[in-house]
């Protein structure tokens, strides 16, 4: 995920890529408004890049545990759903599963590079192994469920959106519904996807998820085994 800073006197983006492990290269293209690495201004906010959105397929993560308030559930490996979740909840402008189906298998760095749809509204600066965030706040806003304004390009920062939000409310895991948003709990961080529906009880999800070999992202739909912070649910 990435998150912001704001400059202090004495600031460098040498000495500030060396504390978020990062590099000046990738913190200049997080900040496009910088033009000059060697000026930058206190008091100013700067974009940092995080390392990678720690997802793996498949089994990864820690599970059950921990739990996020207000009607979200547990480890999503150790939840037993139905067969069928039944059709997911539109907004205004359609159904964020149905839109975000559409860019199955496509990688993030290309997605970003279209010049309508979701990946008109994905951020371009935003690096290639962290546009979790990036890509569901483009399928929502695609969908109509949330306002440009609300975009947020870390997991926290758009789960708080939605929880402040009058037209989500946080529900259970197991009551579900395609399109979703599921945020979650990973070793180096969080993740935050949407739900895909239930294959032989267990959930799927899909988002975009650090599966190419070079730890870039691609959409994929994927069960996961981390821990659930929550699941928000569009109510219209």
């Amino acid at each position: 995920m990435s998150s912001s800073y704001r400059i202090k006197s004495g600031d460098t983006l040498s000495h500030l890529a060396q504390r978020y492990n990062t590099s000046v290269s990738a913190l200049m293209k997080a900040n496009p408004q910088i033009k000059n690495a060697d000026l930058i201004y206190a008091g100013k906010s700067l974009n940092i890049p995080g390392s990678r959105d720690s997802f793996e397929s498949g089994s990864a993560g820690g599970v059950g545990g921990a739990t996020g308030g207000g009607g979200s559930s547990g480890g999503a490996q150790g939840v037993q759903g139905p067969s069928s979740s039944g059709p997911g909840i539109r907004g205004p402008k359609g159904s964020p599963f149905e839109i975000a189906s559409q860019h199955l298998n496509k990688n993030a760095s290309s997605l970003k590079l279209e010049k309508n749809g979701v990946g008109a509204d994905m951020e371009d600066w935003v690096p290639n192994n962290v546009n979790c965030a990036n890509f569901v706040s483009a399928v929502l806003e695609q969908a109509g469920q949330i306002s440009d304004a609300q975009h947020d390009n870390s997991v926290m920062g758009l789960m708080a959106k939605l929880d402040r939000d009058p037209n989500f409310k946080r529900i259970d895991l197991k009551d579900a519904k395609p399109g979703d948003v599921v945020s979650m709990k990973t070793n180096g961080g969080q993740h935050v996807v949407m739900f895909a529906g239930w294959k032989d009880g267990k959930p799927t999800f899909i988002g975009s998820n650090n599966v190419n070999s070079d730890g870039s992202q691609r959409v994929t739909i994927s069960s996961m085994n981390y821990p659930i912070m929550a699941v928000h649910q569009y109510q219209g």
